[in-house]
């Protein structure tokens, strides 16, 4: 393997080149695959509520505490994470994150065994430490693999490799957390371990290869002068407004987040308790031409059956299963990846702060949608804002740390440290949903939405920055 990126021609500052001319695509190609490996992860996990339901009888707002595991890993993680990043290096924030996401893999092995919610909890939360590292280490990182002025793109191309992962990871989930025998009986407690497994056996081998690859040590530009000794100038990033709104934003980001994708299969099949379901009866027409697509496949038996369990009679009506909730989760994250191919297009031509702004106004609408429960409107728009979402966590990690040099290291750790809303609030939600039903829990996501809509509008007030050359993607490159 190869220690040395190739010198670029020109060089010049590029997309994936450094100023001393070295092109880096190959290190980038690297660190966007752990976007990937963390969006199957979190699509895993946004699976899960409504299998713990089924079979602990849990009621939604206690199987959020799934997605407290999960985000708590990510709080009491985040600050370790930049400090390691601060004094060792990238490349040893990625193996530490690599190695730690492999031994809550392994932790499924265990668990399993013992079948307690504690036990899955504990290997939810270990995950998660580790992703943690990745997150704090690769998010910046792709801000500074080439030329500033194209940070935003860069993180929201790798951005789209987590968005690839979070499509799959729903698939997976519905394969084994809702697989059911010959008899109807559910498997899925019995073969939850499957795919953690095979995750820490590929971060194993991602650890190595990172290992050997070149991951150099990039220092970003200082635009606030925080790493000067310049009397009178502040070295604190709290000193700086758009930085601690970007805290407060990914916090309601991720809250909005982690409650619509880890109830998004509340949403398509009926409650257990009350009945109640946003989707209307399906018709049959629908479900005999999925089963006769899946009439052709005679040689993939798996295949089959996962398309033919995509439905079932649940009080003389035909409705959504489980199993496919969570199969059209992955349908829900094709629109996520598609939003951030858009947003990645719409970033060329329009400031980054605007965008976000945009966005945000559009999802609280969206929100307005569901929780008026209009019947097929509102199910569509739950895949609208899974659109709506996309380039939100990028562009305010972008915008949170533009301009704060060496020290977009610490910054990031406080800004993946507001992930733990993601912990919060869908409990909150959860418990709108079991007091009124789950159309009217998206009020909680809707005032996120609305926060994050004005984060993005007031940043060149906050940043004081009146036009924010280097956040916003020029049209070449």
């Amino acid at each position: 393997m190869s220690t040395n990126p190739t010198p670029a021609k020109n060089g010049k500052q590029g997309l994936f080149v450094l100023e001393d001319g070295r092109n880096v695509l190959v290190t980038f190609a690297l660190v966007s695959s752990l976007f990937l490996l963390w969006g199957l992860c979190n699509g895993l996990i946004d699976t899960m509520d409504k299998h713990f339901q089924q079979e602990l009888n849990l009621t939604l707002s206690q199987s959020a505490w799934v997605q407290f595991a999960h985000y708590l890993g990510y709080f009491l993680m985040s600050l370790p994470a930049g400090w390691l990043a601060t004094k060792l290096g990238y490349k040893a924030g990625i193996i530490a994150g690599l190695l730690m996401v492999a031994v809550g893999g392994l932790w499924f092995i265990p668990a399993t065994s013992i079948a307690q919610f504690w036990s899955f909890l504990l290997g939810v939360c270990v995950i998660a430490s580790g992703l943690t590292f990745l997150e704090t280490v690769a998010n910046p990182y792709t801000t500074v693999l080439g030329n500033p002025s194209h940070a935003a793109i860069r993180i929201n191309i790798a951005q789209s490799a987590n968005g690839v992962g979070w499509i799959l990871g729903p698939i997976v989930g519905s394969i084994y957390f809702y697989s059911k025998d010959a008899s109807g009986a559910s498997t899925g407690s019995e073969t939850l371990y499957i795919p953690y497994l095979a995750i820490a056996l590929l971060v194993l081998v991602l650890s190595v290869i990172f290992y050997f690859a070149y991951v150099p040590d990039v220092k970003t530009k200082d635009d606030y002068h925080l790493d000067e000794g310049t009397p009178g100038m502040s070295h604190s990033i709290w000193s700086h407004p758009h930085f601690v709104m970007a805290v407060a934003a990914q916090f309601l980001y991720v809250a909005a987040q982690a409650g619509i994708f880890s109830f998004f299969i509340n949403c398509m099949t009926p409650n257990v308790r009350t009945g109640f379901c946003m989707v209307p009866p399906i018709p049959e027409a629908f479900d005999s031409a999925l089963k006769t697509v899946a009439s052709y496949l005679p040689d993939w038996r798996l295949l089959q059956n996962w398309l033919s369990g995509w439905f079932e009679i649940k009080d003389g009506v035909r409705r959504i299963s489980d199993q496919g909730g969570s199969a059209l989760q992955s349908v829900g994250f094709v629109c996520f990846l598609t939003g951030r191919v858009v947003g990645s297009w719409l970033l060329k031509k329009h400031a980054a702060h605007r965008v976000l702004g945009v966005f945000g106004v559009l999802n609280i609408a969206v929100c307005l949608l569901i929780f008026l429960n209009l019947g097929w409107l509102s199910t569509a728009a739950v895949f609208l804002s899974f659109f709506f979402m996309s380039i939100m966590f990028p562009t305010i990690f972008a915008l949170g740390i533009f301009g704060l040099g060496v020290r977009a290291k610490k910054a990031s750790a406080y800004i993946v440290m507001a992930i733990m809303g993601g912990a919060v609030l869908p409990k909150l939600m959860g418990h709108v949903a079991d007091t009124y039903d789950m159309s009217r829990a998206f009020i909680v996501p809707m005032a996120c939405f609305a926060f994050v809509a004005f984060y993005g509008f007031a940043w060149p007030r906050l940043s004081k920055k009146d036009v924010p050359r280097e956040v916003k993607i020029s049209g070449t490159h």
